[in-house]
């Protein structure tokens, strides 16, 4: 039986921000124990990495220009345990990639020492979530959930997930460079972004845009 004090946990990532996974693979590689055995930046690849690697872990984002974390988990075979890292914290993005299979979500708002305890907990079969998203779950399963069933909203539906990602930021706040930093794009990738957000949403302003926004939870 192998010793819990010397086990080593091999990790695959799965990002479309080459420059995020940089950071993930750097602060990873701080901790003696743990080892990122590849990285990939779409579904297809990702599949294939994960099948030919088999790591233990696959720190997985939710939200890719060609399927995202969902798809992935609906490709892969039953081995590696998947774990969320994502820069969203929405319920429906928590309850999505939990029903496709992964044990657990994280925000990447989390430390480099708290992401290493995530991947050993979820390896060693712990479910593992961010502060208040185990809560979206539990109410997901049990039947509790208090927020109301999703009304059909063509002008939201019209958004790309990284559409979404970018309103939910301005919604809370954030400027043009604190979104791109958080997401890892350019300045003008965001403001690209948020125009083509305003046209879909026919808002005349970001005022307007965050008061919509707020309107429907977008938080």
């Amino acid at each position: 039986m192998t010793d819990p004090a010397t086990r080593t946990f091999s990790v695959f990532l799965v990002d479309d921000h080459a420059v995020f996974r940089s950071g993930v693979r750097a602060e990873l590689g701080r901790v003696d124990d743990i080892t990122v055995v590849g990285e990939a930046g779409g579904v297809a690849d990702a599949v294939r990495g994960i099948t030919a690697t088999k790591p233990d872990v696959v720190l997985l984002d939710v939200h890719m220009p060609d399927g995202g974390g969902v798809a992935v988990l609906q490709a892969i075979d039953d081995g590696p345990v998947c774990l969320a890292l994502s820069v969203s914290d929405a319920a429906e993005d928590v309850i999505a990639v939990i029903r496709a299979g992964a044990r657990g979500y994280v925000t990447k708002s989390i430390s480099g020492a708290d992401l290493a305890d995530a991947v050993r907990r979820v390896a060693g079969g712990d479910a593992v979530f961010g502060p208040r998203l185990a809560g979206f779950v539990l109410d997901s399963f049990t039947g509790r959930s208090s927020a109301p069933e999703p009304a059909l909203d063509p002008e939201l539906d019209s958004l790309t997930p990284r559409e979404l990602e970018v309103l939910r930021l301005l919604a809370r706040g954030y400027t043009y460079r604190e979104i791109a930093e958080t997401l890892f794009i350019s300045v003008k990738t965001v403001e690209t972004h948020a125009s083509n957000v305003l046209r879909k949403t026919q808002q005349s302003n970001r005022n307007a845009l965050t008061r919509w926004a707020h309107r429907r939870r977008i938080e």
